[in-house]
């Protein structure tokens, strides 16, 4: 039968529940075959048959605003057929393979797997996918809007028009879907929502976005789906435990700028940072989150899309391009990832169907005071698919070696930055947050299955156990945690005058207490030099010769320290100012003399650590560190070693701007006659005043000192560090 017209005016308003029961080809109760298209701006309509390409039938306008429909003479089977469209404002005429006209391209399983949460790799499911059906191109759009009443697909391509594409609806799982031909690749494109009582909702942006436009615009954009590439063994070897590993954490869009207000792309970053990084040493690259955010003065740690790479940097396909730069320059690629919350822009996932979807619904729960962000249901199977999905699809799809994930700590604890009375315990009353535990575990766990060989970081302040414990030993499971602890007390220690340092001794040597009961990453990290807190250089105390001297001196000390190392872009030459992400890093101070040194130090610790493996083979086990002076605060000098089976590195600190001669540190009786200095941090190379023992072998000398019975007798250079190896 013909349409009633009051389904006619539903499809005309975007408001039909189920547009495809009554669009594309029908048969009625008669055996009679019906065809009903959308086809806004178009004057008339003929269905074709696709095989002959010859004209059935012309269709009847029931709607100007695009509704059309015909009944198909002489035909009782279905049959595969296009729609010739002459349209109103050019007058030209098409031939079009009509929306309506194919099936549903999800299978069953996918539906299942989405429907239970459960699906490893729901990025190829949803959102945006070009596809080929038979002999048509075209794009299979798909989101999970349950709380919807209808769902379209406005876009560039159909004028942005709510009525022209509305959706498909799988019932009980509520995911919809559509497959619209000919659209082409990089065409912008939203969903347009109603909620359950009609009412249009702001247009949203597809959370499972490949690409994105550029801010300040907030479309989506189709893009294939990048190939998969897992990590090599010599990149898995890298990242292994035991392997050094040194990080430059970057922001990636204040590193280097071509211009004011502009960015380097893709291929610019490829050409440049892995070559500056390589020949400084490091061995990884961080960078601050490139998924796709609204707000640059968020850094992107208010992530908008888990899958679209920030739009800043151009082409999608240039981030591949820049891991495989790096990966080719021997650099491991770490990005940041924020699976803790959300920006609350309205074209983003807040009340994305009309109902806290995405979100806890008790701003108790889903409100972060901090951020004045949103904060994802760590509970809902669906929202967790997201996040797992998203946390494999970085590692598999683009090859990147690891995650540093971010805020762990304000996942963990339900009561994290909220009074009392303001948060909501767990099931058992306590403060943890368990959905949120629950997913970290299962995370680690499925990259731990899935991306063999790539590593998680978690960036947690608090003493929550067993962060990079084992999933199976009852731990998180990530692989690695920043030791917070370590950099603020250090940091507050380096920023005393030496003249009191004597009296804060313990900051130094506190982190050695629990330094072995997780895998830490010592971080100096961008959050310790902005929001008025300086560069690290202008931590340090003293005039500017001191300043400098300290700084080399703190560098040397955590270098040698056990745990991997993290240094923020800038920190490698001493930038002077404090971080700014609109500008970019002060690279004329490399003119100068003693930024030059600091950089050059920076290339020789990571030379060093890389070289010995007593400086990194045990970085996470108490076996490969041993105190030889612990508590001289009276003269602010510590002594350690470093062990890894036969090789061992003397380290030595002195903390005070005053030269130290025939100072003695007792050392194990171990067959080692001599020890010779092969690091100095106040080398006239690094800018230093050439104070020590000018690289010359150190007799062990049967002479007690710190309670051993064998010692060394060294000149300890003001504010410096020194290594010794076994002459």
């Amino acid at each position: 039968m013909s349409l009633s017209a009051h389904e006619v005016e539903k499809l005309a308003a975007g408001a039909h529940e189920n547009s495809f029961g009554v669009l594309g080809m029908h048969a009625d109760d008669r055996g009679r075959l019906w065809v009903r298209s959308l086809v806004p701006g178009a004057a008339e309509v003929s269905v074709c048959d696709a095989g002959s390409g010859a004209d059935l039938v012309g269709m009847e306008i029931r709607d100007p605003r695009g509704v059309f429909e015909a009944l198909i003479p002489r035909r009782r089977r279905a049959f595969d057929y296009r729609l010739r469209v002459r349209w109103a404002a050019s007058g030209i005429e098409t031939l079009v393979a009509d929306p309506y006209s194919f099936g549903s391209l999800i299978s069953a399983d996918d539906l299942h797997y989405l429907g239970e949460g459960s699906h490893l790799r729901p990025y190829t499911v949803l959102g945006a996918h070009p596809v080929r059906v038979g002999h048509v191109d075209g794009v299979r759009f798909a989101v999970w809007a349950p709380n919807a009443r209808t769902v379209a697909v406005v876009g560039d391509f159909n004028g942005w028009n709510p009525m022209a594409h509305p959706m498909r609806l799988h019932f009980g799982i509520g995911v919809w879907e559509i497959f619209i031909p000919e659209v082409p690749l990089g065409a912008a494109y939203k969903f347009e929502l109603r909620s359950q009582d009609g009412a249009r909702l702001p247009q949203k942006a597809d959370p499972y976005a490949l690409r994105t436009e550029m801010r300040p615009a907030t479309a989506s954009r189709v893009a294939h789906l990048p190939t998969p590439r897992s990590l090599g063994a010599s990149r898995r070897k890298a990242n292994q435990r035991s392997a050094p590993i040194s990080i430059y954490e970057v922001h990636l869009q204040s590193w280097r700028r071509p211009g004011v207000g502009t960015f380097s792309d893709w291929d610019t970053l490829a050409e440049q940072l892995p070559d500056y990084v390589s020949k400084l040493g490091f061995t990884h690259i961080e960078v601050l989150p490139i998924s796709e955010h609204p707000f640059d003065g968020s850094w992107g740690y208010q992530t908008f899309s888990q899958f679209a790479p920030s739009a800043r940097f151009g082409d999608p396909d240039g981030l591949r391009r820049f891991v495989l730069a790096c990966h080719d320059a021997g650099l491991g690629v770490i990005i940041d990832w924020v699976p803790a919350h959300f920006p609350m822009d309205a074209h983003g996932l807040t009340q994305f169907d009309g109902t806290a979807l995405y979100e806890y619904a008790d701003p108790r729960e889903g409100f972060h005071r901090d951020w004045s962000t949103a904060i994802y249901n760590f509970g809902r199977t669906e929202v967790r698919n997201l996040l797992a999905g998203s946390a494999l699809f970085w590692l598999e799809r683009y090859g990147v070696d690891g995650l540093r994930v971010d805020a762990v700590a304000s996942m963990l604890y339900r009561d994290y930055s909220r009074p009392d009375g303001e948060w909501i315990p767990n099931v058992h009353g306590g403060r943890e947050n368990l959905e949120a535990i629950s997913l970290l575990r299962s995370v680690n766990s499925i990259i731990g299955e899935h991306a063999p060989g790539a590593v998680t970081i978690a960036e947690e302040s608090t003493a929550f156990p067993g962060v990079s414990r084992p999933v199976y030993d009852g731990g998180l499971g990530f692989h690695y945690k920043w030791n917070m602890g370590w950099m603020h007390d250090s940091l507050a220690y380096m920023r005393e005058d030496p003249v009191h340092r004597r009296w804060h001794h313990d900051k130094m040597t506190f982190g050695l207490v629990y330094a072995f009961s997780e895998n830490f990453v010592l971080p100096l990290s961008h959050d310790e030099v902005v929001h008025g807190k300086g560069s690290l250089l202008n931590k340090m105390p003293g005039d500017r010769w001191q300043k400098f001297a300290n700084l080399r001196a703190y560098y040397a000390f955590m270098w040698a320290h056990p745990g991997k190392k993290l240094l923020f872009m800038g920190g490698e030459f001493a930038q002077e100012c404090e971080w700014n992400h609109d500008g970019q890093l002060d690279w004329h101070l490399l003119d100068q003399a003693e930024h030059r040194g600091v950089q050059t130090l920076i290339r020789d610790l990571n030379g060093a650590y890389r070289k010995h493996a007593a400086l990194h083979m045990h970085d996470c086990e108490a076996q490969g560190f041993e105190w030889l002076v612990a508590n001289d605060a009276e003269q602010s000098v510590f002594a350690f070693m470093r062990k890894s089976g036969n090789e061992q590195v003397i380290v030595v600190c002195n903390f005070t701007p005053v030269p130290r001669h025939d100072y003695r540190v007792g050392v194990p009786f171990n067959g080692a006659g001599a020890w010779r200095e092969i690091l100095n941090t106040d080398s006239q190379v690094y800018g230093g005043s050439e104070v020590g023992n000018l690289g010359a072998a150190k007799p062990v000398q049967a002479i007690e000192a710190n309670g051993r019975s064998h010692s060394i007798a060294l000149t300890l250079p003001p504010l410096a560090t020194l290594y010794l190896v076994a002459a």
